[in-house]
């Protein structure tokens, strides 16, 4: 049998860390295969978003997995690290078979050991089919509001974290967000939601981008627009809108702007991608989007990066909020979730980047160092480790 792109050997993928454990199942009648890898559950269950795509794969998952472990120990949230992805077109008629039947198959793991939430291809009225599939409240969150869920969609949780966390940071390098010019590559729900609160704090928002292409502006986008817009032609809000100036994909990182909020997907940036861009500080909205090459070529050039998990843990803090109301007869406080996001991202934030100048050290090595040393006590108070 070939191994398709995107799979691994599972035991290939462990190492002192985990994954602890990985499932994989599939469906003859829907065509869905799908993969849940629980990383590490020394600081709690695992928790983390599920994903749909045509392109999914193991390695992928147990790449985010890992992010999800260092993630919530960075953020000093309990719960243990953990991803779920179906490799299924989103897109497609059959889309609700396939998840009911991704849903069953994990049946045994959900939601003792896995409680599905929302990432990319999926949507809150997923996580009430999965709930309902399992006839459990607790077997997902990110259900719609009118279910008792935290809105992610509508409060945009994690990009308003991205955004609260780069005043933090721009704040600690003297740089003033008022004014400050703003590039964000992808504008899905993360990129939008920060576009938002940027705009709100001061910053104008130069470029945006999504898969139909860049839009740039150097005196600055009009952000109403470009969200009414996005709001009935999704990616095509490039194509759309009136003024500004189409770029080739990628250009949108490399434009002048004091920051860069990388929030499409993984691995785009790589070293030749970094020399080129004129950013003091870049945000990783998305998981996993630069390279380490890229980081230590920053490093040099004294441009800070905010490493993804630190920046984009605001969907995690409202995950944690929706993991203990699953069972709950009260909605929680959208207020409070966003004021708890923002108090928490704010604190992580400076923690990381005093340590890493304390330390001369990138701020992706100074969160790693913080994160790796919670998890790595949590294993040895429980007895997970021998010798080390």
């Amino acid at each position: 049998m070939s191994t398709p792109p995107g799979t691994a050997d599972a035991l290939d993928l462990m190492d002192e860390w985990g994954p602890e454990k990985v499932v994989c199942v599939s469906d003859t009648r829907t065509g869905m295969r799908g993969v849940l890898v629980v990383d590490n559950t020394a600081r709690g269950p695992g928790k983390g978003g599920t994903r749909m795509g045509p392109g999914v794969g193991v390695t992928e998952v147990a790449r985010l997995a890992r992010v999800m472990t260092w993630k919530w120990a960075a953020a000093d949230l309990f719960f243990g690290g953990a991803k779920a992805g179906i490799r299924f077109d989103p897109a497609s008629a059959d889309k609700e078979a396939a998840l009911r039947a991704f849903a069953r198959s994990l049946r045994n793991e959900v939601p003792r050991e896995y409680v599905l939430g929302l990432d990319m291809g999926l949507t809150e009225a997923d996580a009430a089919i999965v709930q309902d599939e399992l006839g459990d409240r607790g077997a997902a969150v990110g259900t719609p509001h009118v279910l008792g869920g935290v809105p992610y969609d509508e409060l945009g949780v994690t990009g308003f974290g991205v955004a609260e966390a780069a005043d933090a940071a721009a704040q600690r390098l003297g740089l003033d967000l008022g004014g400050a010019r703003v590039s964000i590559q992808g504008f899905g729900a993360v990129g939008a939601a920060a576009a938002r609160r940027l705009h709100e704090l001061g910053a104008t928002i130069v470029a945006i981008s999504t898969r139909d292409g860049v839009l740039y502006d150097p005196a600055g986008l009009d952000l109403a627009s470009l969200l009414a817009l996005r709001a009935h032609a999704g990616d095509g809000v490039v194509s759309h809108y009136v003024g500004g100036s189409r770029l080739v994909a990628g250009e949108e990182l490399t434009v002048p702007a004091e920051i860069v909020v990388p929030a499409a997907t993984q691995d785009t940036i790589d070293l030749e991608t970094a020399k080129a861009m004129k950013a003091r500080l870049v945000v990783e909205g998305a998981n996993l989007p630069t390279s380490a090459e890229a980081r230590e070529y920053f490093r040099g050039a004294r441009i800070t990066v905010l490493p993804d998990f630190i920046a984009n843990a605001g969907g995690a803090v409202a995950a944690a909020t929706a993991m203990d109301a699953r069972y709950s007869a009260f909605r929680p406080d959208p207020e409070a979730i966003l004021s708890g996001i923002s108090t928490l991202l704010r604190r992580n934030t400076a923690e990381v980047l005093e340590a890493a100048d304390r330390g001369d050290t990138t701020p992706h090595q100074a969160a790693m160092t913080l994160a790796r040393e919670r998890v790595h006590k949590a294993m040895r108070l429980k007895g997970r480790l021998t010798g080390w």
